[in-house]
């Protein structure tokens, strides 16, 4: 199976890469520029495509995430600190971005001969994000055999929609992911802040996973009273 893979050049998608490379079923990389404010995070996915050898495809979806407003992802808003799972980072969403990029690399995938596309959506984000959740997966990989219905058969793949972000790091270690090659924070700065939802989210992965985490942290410990306060609040 050739499999096209969405790839932001964070942990969960490039550790997919490698996942889908070890069982040869890797065939290209998609990325997407949609105006997002850490897109230092394209370069680690390039860099992914040519440490595994296969053609990297960026799409500027730039002008269409400037409509995209409100989030602060694309916006001059605050990234909040914290749990990864609290209210406040609904402002982390970007209107149906897993619905327009999944759609396009769909395009890409039929016109290049591809059997699937794969994207690294799990269960860590079901809670934030709609375009996460198995009822949307489910919902578009229906969509896109009709979309497509005559002229191509393309699969979607997503293994870890049922599964946490803990499963990711250990199946990415298994298949020799270089975390240290991958970004993950919001904020983009020059380091991981160590105190985004997503850098918690990291942090903690690692550490559910018993893996050592090799990710520079301008606030390595943060995490730990993030987790703890998330744990009371919802108690």
């Amino acid at each position: 199976m050739h499999t096209a893979l969405v790839c932001s050049g964070g942990l969960d998608s490039v550790s997919l890469a490698h996942v889908l490379a070890s069982q040869g079923r890797l065939s290209r990389i998609v990325s997407f520029d949609y105006g997002q404010r850490h897109r230092k995070e394209l370069d680690f996915a390039r860099a992914c495509a040519l440490r595994l050898g296969v053609p990297f495809h960026l799409v500027d979806l730039s002008g269409l995430g400037a409509a995209l407003s409100g989030s602060a992802l694309t916006d001059d808003l605050a990234v909040p600190d914290g749990h990864y799972a609290e209210e406040t980072m609904r402002v982390t969403v970007v209107p149906n971005r897993n619905a327009i990029m999944l759609t396009v690399a769909f395009g890409i995938a039929a016109a290049t001969g591809d059997s699937a596309v794969a994207a690294a959506v799990h269960g860590g984000d079901h809670f934030i994000y709609p375009d996460c959740r198995p009822g949307f997966t489910d919902a578009f990989a229906a969509m896109q055999r009709a979309a497509l219905e005559g002229y191509a058969d393309v699969a979607l793949d997503v293994p870890f929609v049922h599964r946490t972000k803990a499963d990711i790091v250990t199946a990415g270690a298994a298949a020799g992911t270089p975390f240290a090659q991958t970004w993950s924070c919001y904020k983009g700065g020059a380091r991981h802040c160590g105190r985004c939802g997503t850098c918690v989210e990291r942090r903690e992965a690692f550490h559910l996973a018993g893996v050592a985490d090799p990710t520079e942290y301008d606030d390595a410990d943060f995490w730990q009273a993030a987790v703890a306060a998330h744990a009371v609040g919802g108690a």
